[in-house]
């Protein structure tokens, strides 16, 4: 499979350094990337073929990553129009619809949407996926590799369901980025000092994100294991219970959604 990336950002990147480091051959990537300075970075970095605009080579391929921003989607695709074949379209842009896209390309329905989240940089992202009906087994099967490149992907059967997967995997980072700030500050107060207070926030909640993720165990369980009754933890949680931290969460993340459909509805206009 050769794969093009329209779009040579910090995902991009992610991807195909992920790609590269499993042993995929750099002959099999290209990226279309405008920025001088970001194709050198590229090439040097990962020995890939980098061009400024989409010429003959560029779709010769199999598969194209889209990973430009949402908001110039439209005028990056422009080009395509009228050229693509059987080529599965991968894109990556948030809020963007499959419906929007194919229009863009003159009607082209071999396309997935998907939405990898921030650690996608570091290999431990995960991707929620949904294919137009028109792709089968094969065109799965290549969004899975280049995804899997930087962490796992979960399948959504609903279009509709992508806005929900931005609200909680895409925008979840900084939900927890927030928490551990918040713990470290409290750690602050409590008379740590700032090194002191990161690394016991970190430390402590990747600990428990990896007990989590190896426990056969829900996460209700695990809670009530730290938890005496009448002792610390107690105390703590019926703190938050009592400031409705759990429904103020559930807001927040209906408040993604929410906005995710209506970027998703102004990013399709015509």
């Amino acid at each position: 499979m050769k794969i093009t990336f329209v779009g040579g950002g910090n995902m991009a990147s992610a991807l195909i350094g992920g790609l590269r480091k499993q042993g995929y051959s750099a002959a099999g990537i290209q990226v279309v990337e405008p920025d001088p300075d970001k194709r050198e970075q590229l090439a040097t970095a990962f020995g890939v073929r980098c061009c400024a605009a989409i010429d003959a080579a560029s779709l010769n391929c199999e598969a194209l990553v889209l990973a430009v921003k949402p908001q110039v989607m439209r005028e990056a695709v422009a080009p395509l129009v009228g050229k693509l074949g059987t080529q599965l379209v991968l894109s990556i842009a948030a809020g963007l619809r499959l419906a929007d896209i194919g229009r863009w390309l003159g009607g082209h329905n071999q396309l997935v949407r998907s939405m990898p989240n921030m650690p996608a940089l570091i290999g431990e992202g995960i991707s929620g996926v949904y294919a137009d009906p028109s792709v089968g087994r094969e065109g799965r099967a290549m969004a899975e590799k280049i995804l899997h490149a930087v962490g796992s992907s979960l399948w959504i059967e609903d279009e509709a369901q992508m806005d929900a997967v931005t609200a909680i995997s895409g925008s979840g980072p900084a939900y927890v980025f927030y928490f551990i700030e918040s713990l470290q500050l409290a750690g602050r107060a409590l008379g740590f000092s700032d090194a002191e207070a990161r690394i016991l926030a970190i430390e402590t909640f990747a600990g428990a994100a990896k007990l989590a993720e190896s426990s056969a165990d829900p996460a209700s369980v695990l809670r009530e294991r730290v938890t005496s009754k009448g002792g610390t933890t107690a105390a703590a949680l019926d703190s938050f219970n009592t400031d409705g931290l759990a429904a103020a969460i559930l807001r927040g993340v209906r408040a993604a959604a929410a906005r995710g459909r209506e970027l998703g509805d102004q990013l399709g206009q015509d």
